[in-house]
């Protein structure tokens, strides 16, 4: 295990930083990235009290460019987590498509550009993609309109891609998390006051509000999640899905089994009641 490699995406903080931490911690080569290098300080300090070095480059994963400069620099990779993202919450009357883009290129087309430029790695070691998802991908929820059709779109594109990369050796996985206590909700993009220019909206985002605040009171600790993703990475024979908490797998599993999508539109309703 101490010459494979993996690349960790997004590792400023959150879900990614535990996770490069923890896959060091057994034995990985870690390169962990992130846009902006600046702000590894927590990364490098965590590693360093858990006793493990990083290898810390920069990536944007937006910025095609950046992907080819930072895994055109690796001689093998092992592992590839596609952990970077951004959320967001908004409603389509009230932003611009551009802003949809913004997340789609982040959430969507950001995942592509890293996963493209690995493959040809990833075949020659016989390695694997793990993405990082979200029950956002299964469930498309209230206010995160861009944010879910995103995240639907990578749960759909590797759904699809694993039985082609496998027959080049190449094993893909979907991680898919629930509420998660980490910086994610901070960068979410919601103004201060949000509510008083949510205009005919402003009663449902506020119930939105206050039933989101509560489930990230219960959320699950970014170290369980990392904890998940390390062992997928080490499986013999890792599964295409994985969801991180009971939480998540009840909440995605109304989805799995709604023919007919009353279940969640019960459910998602009551959210902005």
């Amino acid at each position: 295990m101490s010459t494979k490699t993996v690349l960790v995406t997004g590792t400023s903080s959150g879900i990614g930083l535990a996770t490069a931490v923890a896959a060091a911690r057994s034995g990985w080569h870690v390169v962990a990235t992130m846009r902006d290098t600046g702000k590894a300080g927590a990364l490098l300090a965590a590693a360093e009290e858990a006793g493990v070095t990083v290898d810390v480059r920069p990536l944007d994963v937006t910025d095609p460019a950046s992907v080819e400069a930072c895994l055109g620099g690796l001689d093998r990779l092992d592992a590839l987590v596609n952990n970077a993202g951004a959320g967001h919450v908004g409603t389509l009357e009230q932003e611009g498509v551009d802003d949809v883009r913004a997340v789609m290129e982040v959430n969507f087309f950001g995942v592509l550009h890293v996963t493209k430029a690995a493959l040809p790695l990833l075949r020659a070691s016989g390695g694997r993609v793990v993405t990082v998802t979200s029950v956002g991908g299964v469930i498309g929820q209230p206010f995160n309109e861009a944010y879910c059709a995103a995240k639907f779109a990578v749960e759909g594109f590797m759904e699809s891609l694993a039985p082609v990369a496998a027959t080049v050796g190449v094993s893909v996985s979907v991680v898919e998390p629930g509420a998660v206590a980490s910086e994610f909700v901070e960068n979410v993009g919601l103004a201060d006051n949000a509510l008083e220019l949510a205009g005919p909206y402003a009663p449902a985002l506020s119930a939105y509000l206050e039933r989101t605040r509560g489930a990230f009171a219960n959320a699950q600790a970014s170290q369980e999640v990392a904890a998940e993703l390390v062992e997928l990475l080490a499986a013999e024979r890792p599964a295409f899905r994985v969801l991180t908490s009971e939480a998540a797998r009840a909440f995605a599993g109304v989805k799995l089994k709604d023919l007919d999508g009353s279940a969640v539109q019960a459910m998602t309703g009551g959210w902005v009641a």
